[in-house]
């Protein structure tokens, strides 16, 4: 989503495989509720089996696109992925590891990070996963990878043919540092220190 130059992004990934690009045309700010809004509308062209998504952006941090789209879509998501796991026999899952479903591709097993360790959860396809930054390296684009996505398609489309309302709900009034911390005082010893939190910091 974005102006003509995010299509170095998406040629970026039609180099590493992907088979196709749409480019939202867009110009302007958008909130987590509205990216929500567009994938949407995406989702409801292209009816995938499967919606992968980062876990929050680099620039306002707010990790909220996945949870809000699954909300909207009422699918079901796995958030924070760190592995994905088979759901087949543990010798296939040695053979060949690496994003597998179900044997009757309607189930995905998804590994997640939680607070003390991590959890399994398995999802019934369609649905949403967002994925933790320890998930995997994207491979390198080789040159006849890169010489293909020139001639793969980039589907643009206007955000206002989605009929997404794409007005901040959000709005940053005001931006500001905070004040700048005081340099700290040595003391010479045990005693003086005690009678500075005493008689100027009150504290003891």
């Amino acid at each position: 989503m974005g102006t003509d130059k995010y299509v170095t992004e998406l040629r970026a990934a039609l180099a590493m495989g992907a088979d196709r690009g749409i480019l939202v045309k867009h110009d302007g700010p958008m909130d987590p509720v509205i990216v929500s809004d567009v994938l949407a509308k995406l989702f409801e062209r292209e009816k995938p089996d499967l919606v992968i998504l980062g876990k929050q952006s680099i620039d306002d941090d707010q990790n909220q696109v996945g949870q809000y789209l699954a909300e909207k879509l009422h699918l079901g998501q796995a958030t924070f992925a760190s592995k994905t796991e088979s759901l087949e026999s543990e010798a296939e899952q040695k053979k060949e590891p690496g994003l597998k479903l179900s044997a009757d591709g309607k189930k995905l097993a998804v590994v997640r990070e939680v607070d003390g360790g991590v959890e399994t959860l398995e999802v019934t396809l369609p649905a949403i996963v967002t994925t933790d930054l320890r998930l995997n390296k994207p491979r390198f684009a080789s040159l006849p990878g890169i010489m293909k996505a020139k001639k793969k398609e980039i589907k643009e489309v206007p955000v206002a043919e989605l009929g997404v309302d794409v007005k901040p709900k959000v709005v940053i009034r005001k931006l500001s540092e905070p004040p700048k911390r005081k340099g700290g005082v040595k003391v010479a010893d045990v005693a003086e220190l005690y009678k500075r939190l005493h008689e100027e910091a009150k504290v003891v």
